[in-house]
């Protein structure tokens, strides 16, 4: 069978957001006896369990904020001297990759990649640019190149060689069931005629709740029987949570904290309302299309999320009113939902053609450090 190549990924923590699911999905259908995960983190994550069921292991640092830009580099050196018998590092902190790209190559392991799962960095203008500093740490220390989309491919990488690697999903889970629909609702307490308008993600400022949160109570001036499901949590939670108080629409909004079922909460929603100032390609958006969701989305998310099911539609963030008609509209029509399984994986967006792509391209790459042990092959 051979050694068991393992990589080490990258990321702040393992918890519940678009890369951290994504990188989840890979490992739990990927060839674990071809390719083993490992994770660097600077804090616990709600995955950390299973990554240890799968064979993982979890180192942890602390992060910059916490101690600092010096220090972060110190403790990023240090363990890469200690762990340099690693063979590829794979990083999926977008511009703060280039710190680890560095303190990987200075410890002389071999294969270097690059993942952006975006298109803008967040935070404020200091924090922005500090982290396109530490962007330009990236040309000169990455081997290799990934984005979700062309869109994060450009804002990452500009004109570098990149290869584009799906967010697949697993389309099963996803697949649209009525029955499911009724259970879900029945156990969050929503009546079946109740028009209810879905957001999953993260609380915070990328995602523009509070646009969602305003559409929403003026939805509700035209038609009382709706209901708004948040699901995720985040920094921004309790002034979201205080915003719904002042609007005096409290019991209309379910906060269902960070959640495992999202598959099924998919189900029990008639629309999914995604006002984001900015995206990659998130995969919550594949998993609608995968359950027969409608989605109304703002045109600043690359249209390549759009996987041609007549369930996307873009509408700019400037025209408040247009969303509040759209919302009307669906909530008037009679939406049928149908299976998508087939589109599916025709288009390479299941999860298990993506784990296998990964694992060929992992082992494609230590294939040419084994050639060629003074060249990395640049894959294209």
């Amino acid at each position: 069978m051979g050694d068991v190549l393992r990589v080490l990924h990258v990321v702040v923590n393992m918890n519940r957001g678009g890369a951290e699911t994504f990188i989840m999905n890979v490992y739990r259908n990927i060839d674990r006896s071809k390719i083993q995960f490992d994770f660097l983190t600077s804090r616990e994550g709600v995955f950390d369990e299973e990554i240890t069921f799968l064979g993982g292991r979890i180192h942890r640092i602390p992060y910059v904020t916490d101690v600092g830009h010096f220090k972060y580099m110190k403790q990023l050196d240090s363990f890469f001297q200690k762990h340099n018998t690693y063979r590829i590092v794979h990083a999926h902190m977008d511009k703060m990759s280039g710190l680890v790209l560095r303190a990987a190559k200075k410890a002389e392991i071999p294969i270097r990649i690059s993942h952006s799962h975006s298109t803008e960095s967040e935070g404020t203008i200091f924090i922005k640019l500090y982290k396109w500093y530490i962007g330009l740490f990236i040309r000169a220390n990455v081997t290799n190149s990934i984005a979700c989309s062309n869109n994060a491919a450009k804002w990452l990488f500009n004109n570098q060689s990149v290869k584009i690697v799906k967010n697949g999903i697993n389309p099963e889970a996803f697949n649209y069931s009525a029955k499911q629909r009724e259970q879900i609702r029945s156990i969050l307490g929503i009546n079946k005629d109740t028009f209810v308008v879905g957001h999953i993600g993260r609380f915070s400022p990328i995602k523009n709740h509070k646009y969602l949160i305003n559409l929403f109570s003026k939805y509700l001036k035209h038609n009382r029987n709706g209901l708004l499901l948040l699901v995720g949590d985040g920094p921004l939670r309790k002034e979201l949570e205080e915003q719904v108080q002042q609007l005096n629409i409290r019991e209309k909004v379910i906060f269902t904290g960070v959640r495992s079922d999202v598959s099924d909460l998919i189900q029990s929603m008639d629309v999914l309302v995604f006002p984001s100032i900015h995206e990659g390609l998130p995969v919550t958006l594949i998993e609608a299309q995968g359950s027969g969701l409608p989605c109304i989305i703002s045109d600043t998310i690359s249209t390549e999320v759009d996987l041609g099911l007549n369930l996307i539609e873009f509408l700019s963030l400037e025209n408040f009113g247009e969303w509040i008609k759209r919302l009307i509209s669906l909530s008037e029509e009679k939406i049928i939902r149908t299976s998508n399984l087939e589109t599916f994986v025709q288009q390479g967006y299941s999860i298990k053609e993506t784990a296998t792509d990964l694992k060929e391209y992992y082992l494609s790459l230590t294939g040419d450090v084994n050639e060629k042990t003074n060249h990395i092959h640049a894959y294209v």
